[in-house]
């Protein structure tokens, strides 16, 4: 039997609620909720006759949030940052550091640090002038200048940054050779990239400064591996060479340089010495020549002992007293009356007999005759020994 069918004793009941009467409706739905509003009504301060909600309450309720809406509006940018307010999405300004308030759920604030360098590393393999393969690697430090063309120029400005860092060093990795690329022509090939890395990222303008460029050591492939470590030695020994020959000429040079300058100084010397004696010989010869002119014998006898008394003035001589009617045979030790410059420096001079000494006979004259051997520093010759008779 079903509940609403008649002959249940009345003990069954409808879904409302009601009892089971063929003369119940459904309750109104207006009734539920105003029977609500007038329960919220009394928590916010009682309900006006009709059921509306008292307008004091709303006012509370009001006034909560937009004690609410304002606290959240404030905001700190650091000192190493810059904002970027967006209102509606769209930029509206930059703040400084400090701090601030913006419009909640109308502005977005996005912070940005201005001051710390990051660093964005590139590496892969190139392809140089002279068709060979290196792996190089290349790390670029930099910063943010200007917060807003950093965020709004590019669609990713470190993603555009990294592109054009691979895009300047393949340009100038292409544009050298390998040998310049793994040793002496590394910081050429640092310094290109970095003004080809300004020159690409210029017209994007992107509020990026580019603080450094560094350049790691590159590698060859590790199938040649062994034989360009075999060649930077041999450039490192050249190198060493070099530096070593370049001290030699620093070393040599100076003294060089000062020996020219002593035989330069010696010939001018001489030359002044020699022009001198000449100009004095000719002086007098001219003086002397009048003289000789009116007394020819008597002038060529006085030249004769003045030159025979210079000689003898500078030669050793030993003056040997024989006896009259003597017949003997004296020998002169002509090793002791050398000096010792000529003995070392010249030939020994011509001797007579195993002793290296001269002999000197006495005359057959029945006169007592001193016999005079006048010897230079120079060898003895035949034409060149003298005795002179006093």
């Amino acid at each position: 039997m079903a509940w609403n069918e008649p002959g249940n004793n009345g003990k069954d009941r409808d879904p409302w609620g009601n009892s089971g009467k063929s003369n119940q409706t459904p309750p109104d739905l207006d009734k539920v909720f105003r029977n609500l509003m007038q329960k919220l009504g009394g928590l916010t301060g009682g309900r006006r006759p009709g059921g509306d909600i008292n307008g004091v309450g709303i006012t509370v309720v009001l006034m909560i949030a937009l004690v609410a809406w304002v606290i959240s509006g404030f905001y700190t940018i650091k000192e190493a940052e810059r904002g970027v307010v967006l209102r509606f999405g769209k930029f509206y300004e930059s703040v400084e550091p400090g701090l601030r308030w913006k419009a909640t759920f109308i502005d977005h604030v996005i912070p940005v640090d201005v001051e710390s360098v990051r660093s964005l590393p590139a590496a892969g393999f190139v392809l140089t002038r002279d068709e060979n393969v290196v792996r190089v690697e290349m790390d670029v430090q930099y910063r943010i200048a200007d917060a807003r063309k950093y965020l709004f120029s590019v669609t990713n400005a470190d993603d555009s940054l990294s592109q054009a860092t691979d895009s300047a060093l393949r340009y100038v990795v292409g544009h050298n050779t390998m040998d310049d690329v793994l040793t002496r022509g590394r910081e050429k090939v640092r310094q290109d990239t970095w003004q080809e890395l300004e020159d690409t990222i210029e017209p994007y303008d992107m509020g990026i400064v580019v603080v450094d460029v560094n350049f790691l050591p590159a590698r060859p492939p590790e199938e040649v591996k062994d034989a360009f470590d075999d060649a930077i030695s041999a450039q490192e020994d050249e190198e060493r060479f070099i530096r070593e020959a370049e001290a030699y000429a620093r070393e040599v040079e100076p003294k060089a340089r000062g020996q020219v300058k002593r035989l330069e100084e010696e010939a001018l010397a001489y030359k002044e010495q020699t022009v001198l004696k000449a100009t004095g010989e000719v002086a007098r010869f001219n003086e002397l020549l009048p003289q000789y002119q009116a007394a020819p014998d008597l002038t060529r006898q006085r030249i004769y002992l003045e030159t025979m008394e210079e000689i003898y003035s500078k030669a050793n001589k030993v003056l040997v007293d024989l006896p009259q009617g003597s017949n003997s045979m004296i020998y002169l030790p002509l090793d002791k009356l050398t000096p010792p410059a000529a003995q070392g420096g010249r030939a020994a001079p011509a001797t007579a007999g195993a002793n290296s000494q001269l002999p000197v006979r006495s005359s057959s004259s029945g006169e007592q005759a001193s016999d005079t051997v006048g010897l230079d520093s120079a060898p003895l010759r035949s034409s060149e020994r003298t005795v002179g008779r006093y």
